[in-house]
């Protein structure tokens, strides 16, 4: 059988040595305490006025009507699809029946 070729990784030759690390120590500044902000709603308020509320009815409206239309013209498409498939199979036996 073929067995795939798995590169091996080449060790280093020469030990590599690390450098240590230093550790400076850092002068700690005690700070004045903060004043917490004041609290944000998590969700935003929406106003809904009647001209707001209008457009959302003629929209959502809209929306309906339009994927209706589609809904309906895909379903027409398949129906003359399956109505003409039917004809031409009758079609085709009526025709091999004869011979």
């Amino acid at each position: 059988m073929i067995r795939p070729k798995i590169p091996t990784m080449p060790q280093p030759t020469v030990p590599v040595v690390t450098p240590a690390a230093v550790v400076e120590p850092t002068a700690v500044t005690p700070g004045k305490p903060s004043t917490p902000a004041p609290p944000v709603p998590a969700h935003p308020t929406i106003q809904l006025t009647p001209g707001t509320a209008l457009a959302l009815v003629g929209g959502g409206t809209a929306v309906v009507l339009v994927v209706g239309a589609v809904l309906v013209s895909m379903l027409l498409a398949v129906t003359l699809t399956a109505t003409s498939v039917a004809v031409c199979a009758v079609v085709l036996r009526s025709l091999l029946t004869r011979r």
